[in-house]
């Protein structure tokens, strides 16, 4: 057994845990406190599982959940930036990629490139699985800000416009079905008094 290499995969695994504490805007639905990146990932993973068929072109489901439960890893060095917050925005690139650099580099060399790959991929939104990936993206915390209540749109002020603009187009990029159901839940959300 290579020591060294296994204390690098044990090393970035270590690292990972730090995503529990990263911490969104989204609530939980069953308790009173917001919903951490560890949980985000693995609900993106289990709706990559159950959603594939609902993808707009075949995708490999391995390949997205891979991607889903590292797309949000460089968050551990730069935070979650709120994705309504325009402000938070103008760096947010800038220290995801140094996250990046740094975070990926603790696997051994081959590992760190492929977990590069799919992060770098689904920045990139270019192929089927990180269009459906991101399509998955966008909608989990719409659905958890309807289920409860739209608690987080309300608290920021959120519009049915901004909703709209930031989620629809890239939801219905990866997923028609899932597109016109994210068009329908915003329309419910509106008048039902969560979305100014």
């Amino acid at each position: 057994m290579n020591n060294a290499r296994f204390e690098q995969q044990i090393a970035f695994i270590l690292e990972l845990d730090k995503l529990k504490n990263v911490y969104r805007r989204s609530l939980v639905l069953h308790e009173d406190r917001a919903e951490n990146d560890a949980e985000h990932s693995f609900h993106l993973a289990i709706m990559a599982a159950l959603l594939a068929e609902h993808a707009n072109e075949p995708v490999d489901v391995l390949h997205v959940m891979k991607m889903v439960l590292v797309h949000d890893v460089v968050e551990i060095d730069a935070g979650d930036t709120y994705c309504y917050d325009l402000k938070g925005y103008e760096d947010k690139a800038e220290r995801e990629l140094k996250a990046a650099d740094r975070l990926f580099a603790l696997l051994p060399e081959e590992q760190a490139a492929e977990y590069r790959r799919l992060w770098d991929e689904f920045e990139a939104r270019e192929t089927p699985e990180s269009k459906f990936a991101n399509a998955l993206d966008r909608m989990q915390p719409m659905l958890l800000n309807y289920a409860k209540g739209g608690v987080s749109w309300m608290r920021h002020g959120i519009t049915e416009e901004q909703v709209t603009c930031r989620n629809v187009p890239t939801v219905a990029e990866g997923s028609d079905t899932i597109g016109q159901y994210a068009k329908e839940l915003i329309a419910a959300a509106k008048a039902e008094g969560m979305l100014k």
